[in-house]
């Protein structure tokens, strides 16, 4: 036996088989004959534990080719190990690119689309809501063609890999924009009674909330003339060591959470204190192109017309030294548009995404600002992301999701053997 481990150590698991195929037939191939569960992994970059269990295991990253490229219709239709980075380099040469992306890009198109992931701005949706159509290989090994048309859309656009493996993808494009995009720290008790209009004044926003600090390290941006100069203005030549510096103070919190608070303030000081300016690409002025260290995140949504509400509260919590919820920074705010999305977090509603972070990723089991975080949000009937941890099961989770029963009953029809469930997964569908 072989051991599966994520990129970030914290999951690891036995597996039987780990198969590299790089044709849609051969993935089939693989499904029909596996006798045991069967899970694809990517580049490892969940920090839910959506992988490991399966018996066989299978790696996209040799299927990562582009198929067809429909000029007139502004579609690509790749395959479903593509990187984004690789993905953005092609759209970006035929002068496209795909209105929302999230901060990094060594993640495959599959897995981005399967788990929700998103990005932030005024017309921001999840990516999943750019793909148009796929091939799905079933747990018997057929191929099925979804189409726009198809009933069966909305349902595996954001699937968690339980509806079949998506082989082929065709996502609609945009002509590619520049963004300006201003970034400066403002008071808590500046930027939130403006947030709301922000959001309706800003093509892009995000805020890096900075616990502990009553501070918020506000990220805006507006579209611009591609061949529009705009002056930059960077910060402190060190502000590259940002992420190795978090690392390096906040291990020794571990033992004394109320150390964080400190920590907060001292990288606050170090690192966001800066204001800066710059024009680009949306993959270029937003995206992380590399990460300096591992880490563990937990993300929860709600609509955005109870954020602050919420937040309000969640803020309260986490500045209380009564607990030792005490949370890293920064926490990252972002925004994404209403859609139908069986299991999307913003399913009929405009939602508000924060994520947590710990730089600890060992020791992310004994982080209390994960069980804070959590309890703040599913009292309030928040949704946790399908790629980041929270302990949500079926009985939970079936009171978020309106169409929740219906796509247990889809799944069950789909993979009546449960092919393509681990354990983990299983407890997320009732079915364990």
């Amino acid at each position: 036996m072989r051991e599966w481990v994520s990129w970030n150590g914290n999951a690891k698991h036995s597996y039987e088989n780990l198969f590299e195929p790089e044709t849609e037939s051969a993935i089939a191939k693989i499904v029909k004959t596996a006798e045991k569960r069967v899970r694809v992994i990517g580049t490892g970059r969940s920090s839910a534990n959506i992988v490991g269990g399966a018996e066989t295991l299978i790696s996209l990253l040799k299927y990562n080719h582009v198929i067809d490229i429909d000029k007139e219709k502004m579609r690509i239709t790749v395959q479903a190990g593509i990187t984004l980075k690789l993905l953005i380099n092609e759209l970006e040469q035929e002068g496209w690119c795909l209105p929302s992306l999230p901060d990094i890009d060594d993640i495959t198109l599959g897995g981005v689309l399967a788990t929700g992931t998103h990005g932030t701005g005024h017309d921001a949706v999840l990516l999943s809501g750019y793909m148009v159509g796929c091939n799905l290989i079933k747990a018997d090994g057929t191929v099925i063609a979804i189409s726009e048309e198809s009933d069966l859309l909305e349902a595996v656009r954001v699937s968690v890999g339980v509806l079949g493996i998506m082989s082929t993808i065709t996502l609609q494009c945009s002509p590619i924009y520049s963004l300006k995009i201003d970034e400066a720290p403002e008071d808590d008790k500046d930027w939130m009674p403006k947030f709301e209009t922000m959001l309706k004044d800003y093509d892009f926003l995000r805020i890096l909330w900075l616990p502990h600090t009553d501070k918020g390290y506000v990220i805006k941006g507006n579209k611009c003339p591609n061949n529009e100069k705009v002056p930059t203005i960077k910060g402190p030549w060190y502000l590259k060591y940002r992420r190795p510096a978090s690392v390096f103070l906040y291990k020794y919190t571990s033992t004394f959470p109320a150390l964080i608070s400190f920590v907060n303030k001292l990288l606050y000081t170090l690192f966001f204190r800066s204001n800066q300016q710059k024009s680009g690409t949306l993959y270029d002025a937003t995206v992380t192109k590399s990460r300096g260290s591992t880490l563990e995140l937990a993300e929860w949504t709600i609509p955005a017309d109870r954020f602050l509400e919420v937040f309000s509260e969640l803020r309260d919590e986490l500045h209380c030294f009564s607990n030792s919820a005490f949370a890293h920074i920064p926490m990252d705010i972002r925004y994404v548009r209403a859609d139908k999305s069986w299991l999307s977090y913003a399913y009929g509603a405009d939602t508000i995404t924060v994520g947590c972070v710990t730089r600890n990723a060992h020791q992310a089991d004994t982080y209390d600002a994960f069980n804070k975080i959590e309890e703040v949000f599913y009292k309030h009937k928040g949704r946790p992301h399908w790629a980041k941890r929270h302990k949500l099961k079926s009985a939970e989770l079936s009171q978020l999701y309106p169409k929740w029963d219906q796509f247990v009953e889809l799944r069950k029809e789909m993979d009546p053997s449960g092919k393509f469930l681990t354990d983990y997964i299983a407890k997320l569908f009732g079915e364990k």
